[in-house]
């Protein structure tokens, strides 16, 4: 894996050396021991707070996973569009789709816009990577599906929040699927898309696709 730093998302000079400066800060604080490390530091350099190093998980491989994915051209698919809109669109092939844009009809039950979707695609998620940063509804029906059969290639599921984000979380991490995950409350869009950038970051670099 490529030794020097890249950030295929700097467009500029200065925004080049602001994130090279933070990812100094982040490898003498957190340690650089391969890839899992770098996804601490970009999760935390995109909270501003070193202590999220601290709170990820990561289960069964998920940057080889990945990586795997990313070279099968694997669709990423998101819960809102805010993460479809963060996630690098160079530097791979992939297709980056909103689940809210998959047509579906409200049933009875109240169900959140994202857990409708979600059912809604099914069979397509399988192979797919799925990039949760906001709805712990989300997570939760996937997690469900998962259950039931569905086989993405990896989620990342770090949705932010009070009301069964830490508990949407934890289910992930019992499913024998590769994920990336944290532990609480806290999460949201900048840290699922921060460890997604990262992984892409890997990839270009070992593909020569920056």
């Amino acid at each position: 894996m490529n030794t020097d730093y890249t950030d295929i998302g700097a467009d500029t000079a200065e925004g080049y050396a602001i994130s090279s400066k933070s990812r100094d800060l982040a490898r003498k604080k957190i340690g650089n021991n391969g890839p899992l490390d770098r996804i601490r530091q970009r999760c935390s350099i995109a909270v501003g707070d070193f202590a999220m190093a601290d709170l990820m998980r990561f289960h069964g491989d998920p940057v080889m996973t990945g990586l795997s994915a990313l070279k099968n051209r694997a669709t990423i698919y998101t819960d809102i569009r805010m993460v479809q809109t963060g996630i690098q669109k160079k530097g791979h092939f992939s297709e980056v789709k909103c689940i809210l844009d998959t047509p579906c009809t409200p049933d009875s039950t109240g169900k959140t816009r994202t857990s409708i979707a979600l059912m809604a695609l099914g069979e397509q998620l399988n192979g797919s990577i799925i990039v949760i940063g906001n709805a712990p509804s989300a997570l939760l029906a996937l997690c469900d599906l998962i259950q039931k059969g569905t086989l993405p290639a990896l989620v990342i599921g770090i949705p932010v929040g009070f009301v069964n984000a830490a508990e949407s979380k934890e289910l992930l991490r019992t499913l024998d699927i590769p994920s990336i995950s944290n532990e609480g409350t806290r999460g949201g869009t900048p840290v699922a898309v921060a460890a997604m950038n990262e992984i892409i970051t890997m990839f270009a670099e070992e593909n020569s696709t920056l």
